[in-house]
């Protein structure tokens, strides 16, 4: 079981999605408390290496594994989330 947390950047990205969405991003970061046992997950490659992803529609949820700790740094739409 792991903890998750997020970065006060993902947090204000949560709270200006919809209320529709919001609740699928939180299904999502429900699901994160089985880690390493969360089906969907997707490591990043590249610059961003290290970074995996969950997937909601168009939504996207980028966080990183720090020992028993996820932490959530990015939630937004796939049209400009792999920018950074």
């Amino acid at each position: 079981m792991a903890t998750v947390k997020m970065t006060k950047q993902a947090a204000v990205e949560f709270a200006e999605l919809s209320k529709t969405i919001r609740e699928r991003v939180r299904k999502l970061v429900e699901r994160l408390d089985k880690w390493p046992d969360v089906s969907g997950a997707k490591a990043l490659s590249g610059k961003l290496a290290g970074w995996y992803r969950l997937r909601t529609g168009d939504y996207r949820v980028r966080f990183y594994v720090d020992k028993d700790t996820i932490v959530i740094d990015k939630i937004g739409h796939r049209k400009d989330f792999y920018e950074d």
